[in-house]
């Protein structure tokens, strides 16, 4: 299998081959466990069907959707999606226009309200912000939005879905990854995420990976990959270190398609609490309480506190967000029910300090933070 260890070992920090180096596009994205930062290499042929992917998969969508489409704004940070999306928009026939994330969100809001695009294409973390700002994001006129970059729960959705006056189908929350490009889409219809043409998927138990990971539970599964697409990327059995749940093949419209219901979380730093929750959990029990607040999660030794900064959260639903997190994941709640474990910490704050650092609107709405115990 293709495991970060060989990609960092033979790949990321390597030449490419001479046999394809010529016409060779290169990304940079994050670190790795030396420290340098990755670099996936993209042939031209590459590129073409990274673009063509994309745009046939999101045509399927708007046309199912029976909602015509003339203008489309794209509005995410740097890399491989953002540098394509006028390209993609090309692909869809609507005339597109691109706002850099670099920019005050108050000219986001002024390139939304002059363009006036049917289509955003965006994050999960700057739609939060556009939203936060705008007050009344449906004043825009969408009746689209593709999202990329971050996994975007259901009740997310649902909540945005509401703020911009569309339905839930009208987002389509897709799924990918630099080496492998878009690997799948959510399927409102059945629920799950659908493994795009071209890739061969599987999933695998931690044990296989001999990586020192603890055991998953029962129906979640490490996703692997192969692409029969991509030249310039060894993508053969390449691991994603992504857990999703429920893996499995379905018949759609005639045609066997690798599925599965969501993605847990991704292996590395983890949060446990007697047993593992991840970020999405605590996310999804928080939201339908609130639809706006910070999330910062901390854990310090084997005590979790979760905190929300929030101006408009009622103080008096505290105790009951604290028993939604607990009992979000079932053996948590029963091991604090039988006092096998401290109860998970919930604490709201009113602060609007700002973040440090250069003013930005890529900020994800959910933090995570790990702190050594104190010493004695």
């Amino acid at each position: 299998m293709l495991t970060a260890s060989i990609l960092e070992n033979h790949y990321y920090s390597s030449s490419p081959d001479p046999a394809i180096a010529s016409g060779l596009t290169s990304y940079s994205t994050s670190g790795t466990s030396s420290g340098k930062r990755k670099t996936i290499y993209y042939s031209e042929a590459d590129e073409r069907r990274y673009v063509d992917v994309k745009a046939d998969m999101y045509l399927h969508w708007l046309l199912a959707g029976g909602v015509p489409i003339h203008r489309a704004l794209s509005d995410m940070g740097t890399g491989h999606a953002a540098g394509t999306a006028l390209d993609v928009f090309f692909r869809l026939g609507v005339q597109g226009e691109s706002v850099s994330f670099e920019l005050p969100i108050e000219q986001h809001l002024e390139r939304l309200e002059a363009f006036r695009p049917e289509l955003l294409y965006t994050m999960p973390s700057i739609l939060d912000r556009i939203i936060r700002a705008a007050g009344q994001p449906n004043r825009f006129g969408i009746r689209k939005i593709i999202l990329v970059g971050e996994i975007a729960p259901p009740s997310w959705q649902k909540s945005v879905a509401k703020k911009f006056g569309i339905k839930t189908a009208d987002i389509l929350d897709t799924y990918g990854s630099i080496e492998i490009g878009t690997i799948a889409s959510f399927s409102h219809r059945l629920g799950r995420y659908v493994v795009a043409e071209g890739l061969h998927a599987e999933g695998i138990g931690t044990g296989t990976l001999r990586e020192g990971f603890d055991p998953l539970p029962p129906g979640e599964q490490v996703l692997v990959l192969t692409s029969f697409v991509r030249d310039a990327f060894p993508a053969v059995r390449y691991v994603t270190y992504d857990v999703v749940r429920d893996f499995r093949v379905m018949e759609i419209d005639g045609v066997p398609r690798y599925t599965f219901e969501g993605i847990v979380k991704r292996l590395g730093p983890e949060l446990k609490h007697g047993e593992k929750i991840s970020l999405y959990d605590i996310e999804e029990a928080i939201r339908p309480f609130s639809e706006d607040a910070d999330i910062r999660v901390e854990m310090k030794g084997r005590s979790m506190t979760v905190t929300l900064t929030s101006q408009t959260l009622p103080a008096v639903l505290i105790p009951a967000i604290r028993s939604a997190v607990e009992e979000q994941i079932p053996e948590i709640g029963a091991m604090i029910r039988g006092g096998l474990l401290d109860g998970i910490k919930v604490n709201l704050s009113r602060s609007e300090a700002a973040p440090k650092g250069k003013p930005s609107i890529k900020n994800r709405k959910i933090h995570y933070v790990r702190k050594e115990e104190d010493t004695p």
